[in-house]
């Protein structure tokens, strides 16, 4: 662990952890530690564990933190009720927990092949050099691990209506979404970003399609452009974005 540290900006109370990015990494750094299945997680255990860690870190004032405790505690109390055996009608308080650690451990693993892909193209390529006289260009929009973590948790939401449902894991499929942003582009010289996600598309499916536009644009086969912040995205194919 690297260190804590708590701000007040006055509308909100942050906390910033250097080994955790919030309490779901929290949770699920947990149930790696304590080699727990995550389809069949014991919540008494866990439970105790999340506050003891919370005790120990000082996040007892932390209100993401202290609604995880809550919702950990609401969990295990919903697990200690009697059931009727047969009763076909029971739902597992913890599925939606469930989901949102897959989710959240899917986003973490893009997040990592992110972050190695960058440290691969920092060690290829050296900073370039301008002469005084000519303007540098414009640098390209930076994000913390924790904007754009928040960003796909952002087009996770919106991209299907939340509720419990059964958690099936799905592989990515760059290739693909791949082979999909191809056709598009094929037939038109730009695109944006819901010509090659469908409306209703699962979070495997937008990831997969996050990953190949990325993989794409670095193999120069388009070009991505945001003319300003919270715009929509526009994929250009390289012979168009040339002839520009």
């Amino acid at each position: 662990m690297t260190g804590l540290r708590v701000a007040d900006t006055g509308d909100a109370f942050v906390v910033e952890l250097g080994a955790f990015n919030g309490p779901l990494d929290l949770l699920l750094s947990l149930i790696r530690d304590e080699k727990i299945d995550v389809y069949d997680i014991p919540m008494a255990r866990i439970c105790e564990q999340f506050l003891a860690r919370m005790h120990e870190l000082a996040l007892n004032a932390a209100a993401e933190y202290l609604e995880m405790a809550a919702r950990l505690l609401r969990i295990k109390t919903l697990m200690l009720l009697p059931r009727h055996e047969g009763d076909d009608g029971w739902e597992d308080p913890r599925a939606e927990l469930v989901r949102r650690l897959l989710e959240y451990q899917q986003v973490r693993e893009i997040v990592d092949v992110l972050e190695r892909m960058g440290e691969d193209r920092r060690n290829r390529f050296a900073r370039a050099w301008f002469p005084a006289l000519v303007a540098p260009p414009q640098a390209p929009l930076a994000l913390s691990l924790v904007e754009l973590l928040a960003a796909v948790d952002r087009v996770l939401r919106v991209s299907r209506e939340p509720g419990l449902h059964d958690v099936v894991p799905r592989p990515l499929d760059v290739d693909g979404a791949i082979a999909i942003v191809r056709a598009v582009l094929a037939l038109r010289a730009s695109a944006r970003w819901r010509d090659v996600v469908r409306e209703d598309a699962e979070p495997w499916e937008v990831l997969s399609a996050l990953l190949a536009l990325l993989e794409m644009a670095r193999r120069s086969e388009l070009k991505l452009a945001q003319p300003r912040p919270f715009a929509d995205v526009e994929i250009l194919r390289e012979s168009a974005g040339q002839a520009a």
